[in-house]
């Protein structure tokens, strides 16, 4: 039997970001994918237009009908919306016997607005208590703990109170400092980082989708924690370096490579 992924997430029809590039990465790692939508963009690598949420009740029963005939390995959620998704996630998110990787996914590349800002508060309360893993970003770590993050030190600070909230460990992508991208990782275990090369492209549109698939694809695998971060670091690197150009805007990732 192979391993099997679930995606919670958003649409995104141009294919680079959402639930189109959390299935590309999963097939990648030669893992089963499976996706329940929570909503649905009209969106291409120039624009995000228009944002429409799914009900909660049809969320709640496309994670029920796949808990209970496909279960996952691991699953990872994605752009959520409201609040009332968010706490509906969170509410089964409790029943999980596998490790949920929580992107707490806010703005879109293109700047457009993809969770409210009483759902920030509910993602915080109800969501990330129930996450193995969360991955924010320094805009997504700066807006959750109310930091101004400029360095690693202060990455690990903020990685810190985002441990105290509950979840069980965090990894703040450092993408959007100076230099060259470094991630911190604070959890359990021994305190890491991983160090990636700076690529000047425009085409990023989906990467934090993609690398957190890749985590939950390694993990959905049986591999450490440290192990999964590392192949997914690595994965997309060359899908940043072997980007397409796809597009007339902010391109994909190369989920091919």
């Amino acid at each position: 039997m192979p391993a099997i992924a679930l995606t919670i997430a958003g649409s995104d029809p141009s294919g680079g970001a959402g639930i189109q590039a959390d299935l590309k990465t999963f097939h990648q790692f030669r893992v089963y994918g499976e996706a329940v939508i929570t909503l649905v963009t009209v969106q291409n690598t120039r624009t995000v237009s228009r944002v429409e949420t799914l009900a909660p009740d049809l969320i709640l029963e496309q994670i029920q009908a796949v808990l209970s005939d496909i279960p996952p390995d691991a699953a990872k959620t994605g752009a959520l919306g409201t609040a009332e998704i968010v706490e509906t996630v969170a509410e089964i998110a409790g029943s999980f016997t596998f490790p949920l990787v929580v992107d707490p996914v806010m703005i879109s590349k293109h700047g457009a607005r993809l969770i409210s800002p009483d759902a920030e508060e509910a993602l915080k309360r109800k969501l990330l208590p129930r996450a193995f893993l969360i991955t924010p970003n320094i805009p997504e770590a700066e807006a959750l703990t109310g930091l101004a993050i400029r360095d690693e030190k202060e990455m690990a600070e903020a990685a810190q109170i985002l441990l105290d909230l509950g979840c069980k460990a965090v990894l703040i992508k450092g993408g959007h400092l100076e230099g060259e991208p470094v991630d911190v990782l604070r959890w359990a275990g021994a305190p890491c980082s991983f160090s990636g090369t700076r690529v000047k492209t425009p085409h990023t549109h989906g990467t934090g989708c993609t690398y957190s698939a890749a985590i939950t694809a390694g993990l959905a695998l049986g591999k450490s924690l440290p192990d999964a971060i590392s192949e997914a670091k690595r994965f997309v690197q060359h899908a940043i370096e072997q980007a397409p150009g796809l597009g007339h805007g902010c391109g994909p990732l190369n989920h091919m490579v």
